[in-house]
């Protein structure tokens, strides 16, 4: 952040009181000291632009100023960024959509360019990018694919080691082939049987793995809630989904839906096309969508689908209900993923929850970080490290 320099630590704690109570109450609450420098100023005026003012957010003299023209919020957005580090700019920003009603100004490219990228600014324009012109459309795919990018670095190599180690262990049989022994794991398992006489180990138990062309593949059913409240779970698990894409000991499909569902799995190898073919907004047909995963499921006891949704089931809530139960009985892994985000503790219908959680379907809001333990859980048929405060299942031990 770039700050006046202050020599005084009464004069700083004055200028923070004074930048926090902005222009029209904080003479009387500094003593009157309410003069700032030009660095202080330019801070001052954007931040004013967006809480300032008496008036209703959206309308009258501060939407006005800070709404009436693309260029003007390209500059305010180019104004923080100097000005602000980006945490920062990224609050104000998704205030600045949410207080002062800038969701149109997102279809214009200049804007666009000057915004700082983050995942909340990529669903943002997800739910708008349908009524955006052609020119825009292309600055917007720029904008979501760095976005997509700046993820896949700080989420793809650690998904895919936590996730191979899983399916490794997954694989393992007690009782392999000759040439299919794992050598190294048996002797290090059969240390205890070393015998001193003889320079040996008895490897009374055997580890290793099937042949190739024996393995089973997992399957894996991502089916992602896309109305307007879970844009932040949609881009991340588009990035999970081509991540578990990349691993050829999975089988990866990826199902959005609303009051209709899409199957995306074709677009896999490309989150942003993926991404660009979500409709964010609309209903919710948690049922439906549950319909069309089950009409895909082949080896049940192989399966893994991860629902992720808030659950605020706008179909048939018993059939929801009912087919969850069905998949649970077959041999599928369920789980319910209330948001798959940082956002911190999201809305949800609870009495859903808990009742999936009475089937044995724990639903919890889940970190992108966490996802992957999750997901290896999952694949190894052991217990969910469930957050504390999540719906469990009757009888599920606490964390």
């Amino acid at each position: 952040m770039t700050t006046d320099t202050a020599t005084d630590p009464a004069d700083e704690r004055l200028r923070r009181w004074r930048l926090v109570l902005g222009p029209d109450t904080a003479a009387g609450a500094t003593g009157g000291i309410a003069a700032l420098g030009s660095a202080d100023g330019a801070m001052d005026r954007a931040l004013d632009a967006l809480y300032g003012g008496d008036d209703t957010l959206g309308s009258g003299p501060r939407a006005a100023g800070l709404g009436a023209s693309a260029p003007c919020v390209a500059r305010w957005l180019g104004d923080i960024r100097t000005y602000f580090p980006a945490s920062v700019v990224q609050v104000m920003q998704r205030d600045a959509v949410d207080r002062l009603g800038l969701a149109s100004l997102l279809l214009e490219p200049e804007m666009l360019e000057a915004a700082e990228p983050d995942v909340h600014l990529a669903g943002t324009l997800l739910s708008l990018h349908q009524a955006m012109p052609e020119t825009t459309r292309t600055t917007a795919r720029a904008v979501v694919r760095r976005v997509v990018a700046d993820l896949e670095k700080r989420l793809a190599a650690r998904t895919r080691a936590t996730l191979t180690g899983a399916l490794d262990r997954s694989a393992r049989t007690g009782r392999p082939r000759h040439r299919d022994i794992d050598w190294d794991r048996t002797i290090r398992a059969n240390l205890k049987n070393y015998l001193p006489e003889y320079r040996t180990v008895v490897p009374e138990r055997l580890i290793g793995y099937g042949r190739a062309s024996q393995a089973v593949k997992k399957e894996v059913i991502l089916c992602i809630d896309q109305s307007g409240s879970m844009a932040a779970s949609v881009v991340y698990a588009s990035v999970f989904g081509a991540v578990l894409a990349s691993l050829r000991a999975l089988e990866t499909r990826l199902v959005v839906f609303d009051t209709s569902v899409a199957d995306l799995t074709g677009q896999l190898s490309d989150p942003v096309d993926v991404l660009f073919g979500t409709r964010l907004g609309g209903g919710t047909d948690i049922n439906r969508a549950l319909a069309y995963c089950q009409s895909r499921i082949t080896r049940p006891a192989e399966t893994v689908v991860v629902l992720i949704s808030d659950l605020y089931e706008g179909g048939i809530r018993d059939g929801m209900l009912e087919r969850v139960a069905a998949m649970k009985a077959a041999g599928v892994q369920f789980v319910v993923l209330l948001a798959l985000s940082d956002e911190g503790a999201p809305a949800y219908d609870r009495e859903h929850a808990a009742a999936l959680a009475a089937l044995g379907a724990p639903a919890f809001a889940c970190t992108p970080d966490l996802f992957p333990e999750v997901m290896a859980a999952a694949l190894e048929k052991r217990p969910l490290p469930v957050p504390d405060g999540a719906a469990r299942p009757p009888g599920a031990p606490a964390p």
